[in-house]
């Protein structure tokens, strides 16, 4: 019985003025020639000329592979030796489905060498694997046919590991050396070169070819512009990490550009965000390498001493010696605490004085109908200062009264008081006259009506 299978099929959009029920016109037929490549299309040829199904195809492709380890040249492989390490049942019960979450340098025995392992190291160890995992070795000694995951495991990770531009995104993101491999700081500083050196190699896998040479760490013997060097290079640090092999993979059955393009967009914005992160962690490290290298210390040491060289220099002896220089310090510091009680003691007595000033202030304020009274009262008993028997003149009186507004409305009320005083204290009718004269032309009488 045949069997139906539903293929996902997406009609092209009618033509614009198409009404339903009319006649579709189709375009005219022509050629065009498809050109069979690829990997589907030689397996499927190899299949056609053998005369074979997917299954036996599969196992013969695998036996081909076998064969070609088993087959290969000993000559340049004896010399390179990647021992052996244990396998965890954890790992050989992988799902190769998993792939992207799988550690390849552990699958193929590579742990110890993982991004120190060349080329060679990844060829003989694969090969080892190949020979050991191989599913017709596991059918033989189980009995179980299938049993090929662990095998499937090994060539993606081969697969990864020996096409250059793939290990680089797997080597961006192996996260098997974290954060709690840095010294925390607080280590003796006899040990800072044993503990740093290894964190500076390892991060300096991560230096782009254009960067040059990555300087060494260096010991207590390298000089003050080897060190310099050494941390203006890692501060202006630029790393190849670009974070890809994270990144959340498109379906490539689905014929929506907006979801693809919604997916590279965020793939995109991860990449970012990961790169921002690895280079503030990288400037972390880098400042905590600096601030507790002794060679930094011992330069900050130097040039201090030198400082105080040349400030003594020329100076007698005696002003260099330590306890003559503690008997001026605490001298210095008792005239400036004297000082400072004298000026403290004067901020008091200006504040005083701010308040009584202000309170005559306000006083005279408060006494200024009082005041203006008095001085009418001074005006009109000194006859407004006529001759004795004069007549009165309206316009005189007035003239003077309007003064004394004027005096008490433009000056201060405490000079309006203290005119008062004056003039209380004058005498006779002309001081006190001179002293209301005086006081009109500061408040701007011109001319003065008692002139």
């Amino acid at each position: 019985m045949s069997a139906v299978i539903d293929l996902p099929f997406e009609l092209a959009a009618a033509p614009s003025g198409f009404k339903p029920g009319q006649p579709s016109k189709l375009s005219a037929p022509g050629n065009q020639v498809l050109f069979p490549v690829g990997p589907a299309f030689v397996g499927y040829k190899r299949r056609e000329l053998k005369q074979i199904d997917f299954a036996t195809d599969d196992q013969h492709e695998a036996d081909r592979l076998a064969a070609e380890a088993a087959n290969a040249s000993n000559g340049d492989d004896a010399e390179v030796d990647v021992g052996d390490e244990p396998e965890s049942q954890d790992l050989l019960e992988r799902d190769p489905k998993e792939w992207k979450s799988q550690d390849h340098y552990a699958v193929l025995g590579l742990s110890n060498l993982r991004w120190k392992a060349t080329q060679d190291h990844i060829k003989v160890a694969h090969r080892k694997k190949v020979l050991k995992h191989h599913p017709d070795k596991k059918a033989g000694s189980s009995g179980l046919a299938n049993d090929d995951s662990f095998f499937k495991c090994i060539a993606k990770a081969h697969e990864i590991l020996s096409n250059p531009e793939k290990r680089r995104q797997f080597d961006s993101v192996d996260e098997s050396i974290d954060d709690d491999d840095v010294p925390s700081g607080k280590e003796d500083p006899k040990k800072f070169y044993a503990l740093w050196a290894p964190v500076f190699e390892r991060e300096a896998r991560f230096s782009e070819p254009k960067n040059g040479p990555v300087p060494s760490l260096g010991d207590e013997k390298s000089s003050r512009d080897e060190v310099n060097a050494f941390y203006d290079f890692w501060y202006n640090f630029d790393s190849w990490r670009s974070f890809e092999y994270l990144d959340k993979e498109i379906n490539e059955g689905s014929d929506n550009r907006d979801d693809k393009r919604y997916t590279e967009k965020k793939n995109r914005n991860e990449r970012a965000r990961r790169k921002k992160e690895d280079n503030a962690r990288l400037r972390s490290l880098v400042d905590k390498a600096l601030s507790v290298d002794p060679r930094i210390k011992q330069f900050k040491a130097d040039d201090k001493a030198a400082r105080e060289a040349k400030r003594n220099k020329g100076k007698p002896a005696a002003a260099t010696d330590p306890k003559a220089a503690e008997a001026e310090r605490k001298a210095k510091e008792e005239a400036e605490r004297k000082a400072k009680e004298e000026a403290d003691k004067q901020a008091e007595a200006d504040k005083a004085a701010k308040a009584d000033a202000k309170k005559q202030k306000e006083a005279a304020k408060k006494n200024l109908k009082k005041t203006k009274k008095a001085l009418r009262d001074l005006v009109t008993s000194n006859n407004y200062f006529l001759a004795p028997g004069a007549a009165v003149d309206a316009g005189v009186i007035e003239a003077q009264l309007n003064e004394l507004d004027l005096i008490c409305s433009k000056l201060e009320p405490e000079v309006v008081a203290e005119v008062k005083q004056k003039a209380e204290k004058a005498g006779g009718a002309d001081a006190i006259k001179a002293e209301f004269k005086a006081a009109g032309e500061k408040a701007g009488a011109s001319p003065s009506a008692f002139a």
